[in-house]
């Protein structure tokens, strides 16, 4: 089972900051699962991260904050996380549920 919202949904969210380029899918993720407005959620991201609401649309700011928690990143590094470990971390720093991650640990 996946998210319940579907991944059109998501990605068309998404899409608009650059997805996981920036902080795209973090921000949507927020809206989705706490029916945020679009600034209450990119408030609540960079607070989350400690960068201000400008650098969550700069590709190199959140390329090193992706890495420094760990959040998973368009291509795979060797020692980064990615797949459902990236969604784990993505759970703990925005203190949400994720279905995938709630299934992983049943």
């Amino acid at each position: 089972m996946g998210d319940p919202f579907g991944m059109a949904v998501t990605h068309a969210l998404a899409s608009g900051m650059g997805g996981i380029r920036t902080a795209g899918d973090l921000v949507a993720r927020m809206q989705m699962s706490r029916g945020m407005k679009i600034d209450a959620a990119k408030k609540y991201v960079a607070d989350r991260l400690g960068v201000s609401v400008i650098d969550l649309a700069n590709e190199d700011v959140m390329t090193e904050v992706r890495r420094e928690h760990d959040l998973g990143l368009v291509y795979a590094l060797p020692g980064y996380a990615r797949g459902i470990e990236a969604k784990l971390h993505i759970a703990r720093l925005l203190d949400i549920e994720i279905n995938c991650v709630k299934r992983m640990r049943t």
